[in-house]
């Protein structure tokens, strides 16, 4: 099979720049210009669950971190879900990231990840890790930390939503990860008019840190969320 769901993600995640500008104490990591594995396991995945054409649904992150998308290429998946789960081995790096946790405790309870990918997409608007330095040290940053910084990708931003979108995804209902996440996503959509409706999912990374007593009612959450799904 041709110009499957696979080979447009894999061609979109190779000719993924930011050549735009950043304000100070900013930068952007491509992980795909990084490490030559990261590409190859990035393959692998998608080869592994999207060699089709079927349309899925889309849930937005906010972007890649560090220790998961930054290193494997793949949302919200560390190398350890990468070997445990999608059964992919990554010999250069060994991450371990929190949100990756719950996410693949609710993909196991939806049915697994197989059953998953086949009806979801997951990605960011600024699909490239971002790091912003303090003191001597880069940590992780998201898109909205600073309000120059989201002026500055704001237009990439609608560009890569709508490569997205043109991967083959539904557009009547869209699933956002964060309640901060989906305020800015929804000035974009006011702009581009992508969406219809917008679904807002508390984060992973909230829900694992904070509420993990909690774990399984926010699998449910999400998991209803996607049941009723227009």
């Amino acid at each position: 099979m041709k110009n499957t769901f696979a080979d447009r993600v894999i061609t979109f995640n190779k000719s993924l720049i930011y050549s735009g500008k950043l304000p100070p104490g900013f930068d952007v990591l491509n992980p795909f210009n990084d490490n030559p594995e990261t590409t190859i396991v990035m393959q692998q995945f998608y080869k592994e669950f999207y060699n089709d054409n079927k349309k899925r649904k889309f849930i937005i992150g906010i972007n890649p971190s560090r220790h998961g998308a930054g290193v494997t290429g793949v949302p919200f998946t560390d190398t350890k879900r990468l070997e445990s789960v999608c059964k992919i081995k990554m010999q250069s790096a060994h991450t371990h990231e929190v949100s990756s946790v719950f996410m693949y405790d609710m993909i196991q309870s939806y049915g697994g990840a197989k059953s998953f990918y086949s009806d979801f997409y997951i990605n960011s608007p600024f699909p490239l890790a971002i790091v912003r330095k303090k003191n001597r040290n880069w940590l992780n940053a998201n898109y909205y930390d600073d309000a120059t910084l989201f002026l500055m990708l704001k237009d990439y931003m609608i560009e890569t939503l709508k490569k997205h979108i043109n991967l083959g995804l539904i557009t009547s209902e869209v699933f956002i990860l964060g309640k901060k996440n989906a305020l800015f996503i929804s000035e974009i959509n006011k702009k581009a008019n992508l969406f219809k409706k917008m679904t807002v999912l508390d984060h992973p990374r909230f829900i694992q840190q904070y509420k993990s007593k909690e774990k399984l009612n926010y699998i449910n959450k999400y998991l209803n969320a996607f049941r009723s799904a227009v």
